[in-house]
């Protein structure tokens, strides 16, 4: 039996399937670079409930070793997830690898760079979404990027106009400024069930953000519920990356 604590979430989700519809969910993983225990595990976890998920790669720290790891699953897609994700603002700033910290034409490089190595590697797998570290960019940079080949930015919060699509996630687990493990699960459901007002609004998906390379047990506790509640639930289903992005 799903946790009491997930019941505003499948009433909401019952009242849209009593009116006929369905609201998309997607899953971003971030900081993927080799294959990990972590890895093994999250993918464990994803599959058991057919959960489509999107990796978000650092294309600098990795090589064939994930591809030939990838080989096996089934619903994964590779975005660009920056290049080495090195911060390059200064120690007054926010942390960014894609801000005005350095010419326009250096960070362009690096992910035209990044697209090429991850395409090459992931074939069929990739998909030319930009995943910026830290979810910050400058805006500078925005509409270049259809340029390199990018056809959709993923950051985190709600949309806003931009010259190239935005697919972004709305729901974090992690609480990276206090415990630095997972978020309360009351407040993530409470968040999703917001969430799912605005799309029945304005459109749009439920993207949830996980990093499996430094989850704690309240997070693995809190996706294998989410999922248990959500995956079979015909108010919502989860999708692959590429039913998102725009042709």
């Amino acid at each position: 039996m799903v946790s009491s604590v997930f019941r505003p979430l499948l009433q909401a989700l019952d009242r849209l399937a009593e009116t006929g519809k369905t609201a998309s969910f997607w899953l971003r993983d971030d900081d993927a670079v080799k294959p990990t225990a972590a890895l093994d595990r999250f993918f464990n976890v994803t599959t058991r409930h057919a959960v489509p998920n999107t990796l978000a790669v650092i294309p600098a720290g990795t090589d064939a070793q994930l591809a030939d790891r990838l080989a096996g699953e089934a619903g994964v897609s590779v975005a660009v997830h920056g290049w080495s994700h090195t911060n390059h603002a200064t120690p007054d700033d926010k942390k960014q690898e894609l801000g005005a910290h350095r010419p326009a034409d250096v960070v362009l490089e690096e992910l035209s760079r990044g697209f090429r190595l991850l395409s090459d590697l992931h074939g069929q797998r990739f998909v030319p979404l930009l995943v910026p570290p830290w979810n910050r960019i400058d805006a500078a940079l925005v509409p270049r990027l259809s340029g390199l080949g990018f056809k959709a930015l993923s950051v985190y919060g709600r949309e806003k106009q931009a010259a190239i699509p935005l697919i972004n996630t709305h729901i974090d687990v992690m609480d990276w400024h206090g415990t630095r493990g997972g978020r309360d699960a009351d407040a993530l459901v409470e968040e999703i069930v917001a969430r799912l007002a605005v799309m029945s609004e304005h459109g749009g998906a439920m993207g949830l953000l996980t990093h499996h390379l430094v989850h704690d047990e309240t997070v693995w506790s809190f996706m294998e519920v989410l999922f248990e509640a959500t995956a079979g639930h015909p108010g919502c289903r989860w999708v692959s990356i590429t039913e998102l992005m725009p042709s």
